[in-house]
């Protein structure tokens, strides 16, 4: 099943199996194992999202600064348990997963939850849920990941976005049909500055 994901993606999937997938499967009211497979399609999506954003001007370092303020107590460590609890229990604004699909999708968080849910059987309510629970974890993971010894290096943050981007959009998989859709924000079938611009309007700003 994750022969396809890209490499932050993957890594980021090993380490929801098991306990983390069954208490999102109970959040949902799904089967473990569409819940999986659902993740598996909506971590790439996320990451491939944040990866194109992280090319516009200015957007690997808003990004930075987004996990500066609200995500900068993951850096010395990633306690995903802890994490997931928070989350459920929906408490301060670095678990605020609505927002943050907000911020990574723009205008298009309604159609990027619809693809979801109709290519992973979930319906869009539920893969709605699912993004948002996802997404504050995929932010902490990149606290993580990219502020280590209370530094942030928004140029390594851009470009390690940007290749996971890129291989989502080469896998051909759901998550890079989904991610080409979600992106193609006026609908012309192309990826224009237009599109970029909608996307990048107010991305990561410091009001939420």
């Amino acid at each position: 099943m994750t022969s396809s994901l890209s490499g932050m993606a993957e890594a980021l999937f090993q380490q929801l199996q098991g306990a983390p997938v069954q208490q999102i499967s109970a959040q949902l009211g799904t089967a473990p194992a569409q819940t999986q497979s659902a993740i598996a399609t909506a971590l790439p999506l996320l990451l491939g999202a944040l990866g194109r954003n992280a090319q516009q001007p200015q957007g690997a370092e808003a990004l930075l600064g987004a996990l500066q303020r609200d995500h900068a107590g993951a850096a010395s460590g990633f306690d995903l348990g802890g994490l997931l609890g928070s989350v459920l229990g929906g408490a301060g604004p670095q678990t605020d997963g609505a927002g943050i699909l907000g911020h990574i999708f723009g205008g298009s968080a309604p159609t990027a939850a619809s693809g979801l849910g109709q290519a992973t059987g979930l319906g869009g309510e539920k893969a709605s849920q699912l993004l948002a629970l996802l997404a504050p974890i995929v932010m902490s993971y990149l606290a993580q990941r990219f502020l280590g010894n209370g530094q942030g290096d928004a140029s390594q943050l851009g470009q390690a976005l940007g290749q996971e981007h890129a291989q989502v959009q080469q896998s051909g998989g759901l998550a890079g049909g989904l991610l080409g859709k979600v992106l193609d924000q006026d609908g012309n079938g192309q990826l224009d500055l237009g599109d970029l611009m909608k996307l990048g309007g107010g991305l990561f700003g410091g009001s939420r």
